[in-house]
């Protein structure tokens, strides 16, 4: 049985400002969640690109054996050092070397009403 598929992508990453709304306890950020239903780690890739700079692709992440892990894309620690920056357009693709599935989020407090978008991302 397949569960999930090993390419990914997201195409509209833009990480929205931290704190733009006073008093927030909220953190306005994206996140990059990976379900790996599999007996076995899967190992992945993630590429980062940009409209105005070279891409950076490899970042190296693994997914333990039918785990979920979530990354916060505005931690560069957590994707391997890059950082993205806020109010800056980016797309992402995910690599797998065995199925996954692949979610993305983003928490927008740029209003006094909180936003959260999730959605999958778009697979083949």
């Amino acid at each position: 049985m397949q569960n999930g598929k090993k390419n990914w992508y997201i195409v509209d990453g833009w990480i929205p400002a931290k704190n733009a709304v006073k008093d927030s306890s909220y953190e306005g950020h994206e996140a990059l969640i990976i379900l790996n239903c599999n007996a076995n780690d899967a190992k992945c890739f993630l590429d980062f690109y940009f409209e105005d700079k070279d891409p950076v692709e490899g970042i190296t992440v693994t997914i333990p054996a039918k785990r979920v892990k979530c990354f916060r894309l505005d931690k560069p620690q957590e994707i391997g050092g890059v950082d993205l920056g806020r109010l800056y357009q980016y797309s992402l693709r995910v690599r797998s070397e065995s199925e996954v599935i692949v979610q993305f989020g983003r928490m927008d407090i740029t209003q006094p009403n909180c936003a959260y978008i999730g959605l999958m991302g778009y697979s083949e």
